[in-house]
């Protein structure tokens, strides 16, 4: 009930006024069933902006230190975070990861909408980082189709580290269904996981027009903040995403930046995460 009235009657309507979002391809997202709404990750505005243009609700996967801060403002954010059909999405790694997971897949399996951003934080340069791999684990034990979407200029709505946001127009793309069921009995397949995550990623790459780093945002974040990075994250290979249909990548948005047009890598030669796939 809190998520349709602020929905509809409050935050809804204020932010339509102010923002002026505009959208394409809306009518991509199935009027019923399970899907995986897979989006780029400017802002940790997306969750906000995303879901209001969407008519049927959507559960994100939200990183789990939204739910445990201490004091007012904590306590106040895991309210709001709970009462926006958000789940706590463990980035650890290991059991705790899976138990996120495991959670994703039950809002699939009762047929509702799951969000969740693939780089698995938000980009600190506006770039559209590698993907990990829990989206695909997700689509192919579920069996569900993955519908893209790029959000585009939120970065500018509200960067990193910015409290009061500026008052633009933000806007988003939601591409065609992508249907994995090619791989149905391949679920637990780690290549096979590797090599859809890549289409997912190189679909977000041409539906925004951003340019892709062949990296985990998250080692970039350590790295710019000087901090240890996790040695075993840092020295797997990378992986460049794989075009399809020799589709070359290109900008659907009015975006301002082209991408950078990474060649295709030959698919299923890379170790992986673990799956974790969260929000920042």
């Amino acid at each position: 009930m809190f998520y349709w009235v602020m929905k509809r009657i409050f935050l809804g309507p204020v932010l339509k006024l102010l923002f002026r979002p505009w959208v394409k391809g809306l009518d991509n997202i199935p009027a019923a069933g399970a899907a995986i709404i897979a989006s780029n990750h400017l802002s940790f505005s997306d969750s906000i902006f995303m879901p209001l243009m969407v008519r049927r609700p959507v559960v994100f996967l939200a990183k789990s230190e939204y739910f445990t801060g201490t004091g007012i403002k904590g306590r106040l954010t895991a309210m709001f975070f709970r009462l926006t059909n958000q789940l706590p999405m463990d980035r650890s790694g290991g059991a705790a990861s899976e138990a996120s997971l495991s959670a994703g897949m039950d809002v699939l399996s009762h047929g509702g909408l799951l969000g969740i951003y693939p780089e698995g934080t938000r980009s600190p340069d506006s770039r559209l980082y590698r993907g990990k791999v829990g989206v695909a684990r997700l689509a192919l034990n579920a069996g569900v189709p993955v519908v893209p979407v790029a959000m585009i200029g939120t970065d500018k709505v509200q960067p990193i580290g910015k409290r009061l946001p500026n008052i633009r127009r933000i806007g988003m793309i939601f591409g065609e269904p992508m249907d994995f069921s090619r791989y149905h009995d391949q679920a637990e397949d780690r290549l096979v996981q590797r090599q859809v995550t890549d289409e997912i990623m190189f679909e977000l790459m041409r539906l925004s027009g951003q340019e892709y780093v062949d990296e985990y945002a998250a080692v970039v974040k350590l790295r710019l903040a000087a901090k240890p990075l996790d040695s075993a994250v840092d020295a797997e290979p990378l992986a460049t995403p794989v075009p399809l249909d020799g589709i070359q990548p290109g900008p659907e948005a009015d975006a301002g930046a082209a991408p950078a047009g990474p060649q295709a890598a030959e698919p299923g030669k890379q170790q992986d995460d673990g799956g974790a796939a969260a929000t920042a």
